[in-house]
């Protein structure tokens, strides 16, 4: 008896065995479960095995990280989908499938030499406490037992065997995760573009204030120029009016001192008593006083209106109007010559 235990145990692999250990995954040593996804360096893993040990080290989903081949320790650098980013082995899950098929048809019933599925705690039927659920009923959409369908409530409604809905409805899952993280990528990029944009908007923002801030800066220099200058001119000319109207004036108080000082003369000469005395200086003053009568006449005088500075005022109307249209994409000097021809009107 320990000859035949000897022997049975030390007997050749088997080409069943050496399949069976290729199809294994290496994180948890059983058949590999659909979806199968391969790593850049050529080894396969269960998506969820994989999935499960790459969330624990990179606890951020979808920002990506670093993820170490179980096998051979090779570092894959995974983008933001994560082990959902990697492709799926097609060629190995249809190999598990014809595998399958094959134990099933040899009738295979030594459960230690054969793949052994992941262990679960299959759930038993709350109307027959003794049957397991092992068929789906497709009418219900819902697990159920062989006793539900043939005495219960399912007798006629469609069932299919319960394997093969799993399969079918775990592949749809995988599929859905698949598309809802191609729609995260692409929402992804959409906030990525929106982010760019407000930063872009910003930015021209800014740089559109510091242009229109420049061009009013100018604005206000050449206004500030030409008010200094037209200041300039209006205090020269009352400069020199004013210079003028001072000499007039010393003219005349000088001919009026003269003039006042002539007719204390002319006075006196006309208190004098003596007859002969008068006449000796009578007719020489009233010359005199003829005289600077009409020299009095004929004096000089500042044209009429040579106070005004009315010739001085500045037409802004047309400017102001300009101002107040002056917006964004107009085309100001087109405003300013229409405003032109409208006052020279």
């Amino acid at each position: 008896m320990d000859l035949q235990r000897t022997g049975s145990l030390v007997r050749p692999p088997s080409p069943m065995d050496s399949l069976e250990k290729q199809l294994s995954c290496p994180i948890c040593l059983d058949m590999f479960t659909k979806p199968v996804v391969i790593l850049p360096c050529q080894h396969n893993l269960c998506r969820s095995c994989a999935s499960d040990l790459y969330d624990s080290r990179n606890p951020y989903r979808f920002s990506g990280g670093v993820f170490r081949c179980p096998t051979c320790r090779f570092e894959v650098v995974l983008d933001r989908h994560g082990v959902h980013g990697l492709q799926r082995n097609l060629l190995v899950e249809n190999i598990i499938d014809i595998y399958k098929q094959q134990q099933e048809l040899s009738g295979n019933s030594n459960t230690e030499t054969s793949l052994k599925p992941k262990e679960s705690k299959e759930p038993k039927c709350q109307e027959h406490e003794d049957e397991r659920i092992n068929i789906y009923c497709k009418t219900c959409q819902t697990p159920t037992c062989s006793m539900c369908k043939v005495f219960g409530q399912h007798k006629d409604c469609e069932v299919a065997p319960l394997e093969s809905v799993y399969q079918a409805q775990k592949g749809e899952l995988s599929n859905a995760i698949d598309s809802l993280v191609a729609s995260n990528g692409r929402l992804q990029s959409l906030l990525i573009q929106m982010e760019d944009a407000c930063r872009a908007v910003q930015e021209n923002a800014q740089r559109a204030k510091q242009g229109l801030a420049e061009r009013f800066d100018l604005l206000y220099a050449i206004l500030e120029e030409r008010k200094t200058i037209l200041l300039e001119q209006i205090g020269k000319e009352q400069d020199e009016k004013v210079a003028t109207l001072r000499a007039m004036s010393q003219r005349y108080g000088e001919r009026l001192q003269a003039s006042t000082d002539l007719t204390d003369s002319a006075v006196r000469a006309l208190e004098q008593s003596g007859a002969a005395e008068f006449l000796v200086s009578a007719k020489g003053l009233i010359t005199q006083t003829k005289d600077a009568a009409r020299g009095s006449m004929g004096e000089e005088r500042p044209e009429p209106g040579f106070e005004k500075m009315d010739h001085f005022a500045v037409s802004t109307e047309h400017v102001v109007a300009v101002l107040a249209k002056m917006d964004f994409g107009s085309d100001d000097d087109d405003d300013f010559d229409d405003a032109e021809e409208e006052e020279e009107e």
